[in-house]
């Protein structure tokens, strides 16, 4: 990803960008990360980082609008269980987990796109390397074309 983007968060929760000198919105954030960008969101007071809240708002914001972001049982258990359970599971594994599958999901379609394109070069190339093959040409060629034409027998051992 590239170099981190430092955001200034203000009392009166606007958003300031540090590299561009102007007001943001969470949504500009999102599209920045959506980018490869790395922010970093710093408490303009109190100097302390922030960037995990404000991550969790951005997600938040985009749930809202399709009403859905995690199964209610998984909230449930959250809230059961706390900082103690699931704030290790969320560091150590969820994040490998993540990465790991957005790695074979990228192989697995690189894969699909090499045999398409395989399939779409041996379509093209196979009238070229092998005649049409037609599985009644010697049945038909036992009955005469013409009136006075005789049949064909079949082909002789050379003797």
């Amino acid at each position: 990803m590239a170099e981190r983007v430092v955001i200034k968060k203000y009392n009166n929760r606007r958003l300031y960008d540090t590299e561009k000198n102007t007001y943001v919105t969470l949504a500009t954030l999102s599209e920045m990360i959506k980018q490869g960008r790395q922010i970093e969101v710093v408490d303009a007071q109190t100097k302390d980082d922030v960037t995990a809240f404000t991550l969790t708002q951005i997600i938040l914001e985009e749930a809202k609008s399709k009403n859905f972001l995690l199964p209610v049982p998984l909230l449930h258990l959250m809230i059961q269980f706390g900082e103690t359970v699931l704030s290790e599971f969320f560091e150590k594994y969820l994040q490998q987990v993540v990465k790991n599958y957005l790695a074979y999901k990228t192989s697995v379609d690189a894969q699909f796109s090499r045999w398409l394109d395989l399939g779409a070069q041996l379509s093209q190339q196979a009238p070229q390397v092998s005649p049409p093959f037609n599985p009644f040409l010697s049945v038909f060629d036992m009955f005469p074309k013409t009136a006075g034409e005789k049949p064909k027998a079949g082909k002789k051992k050379a003797e």
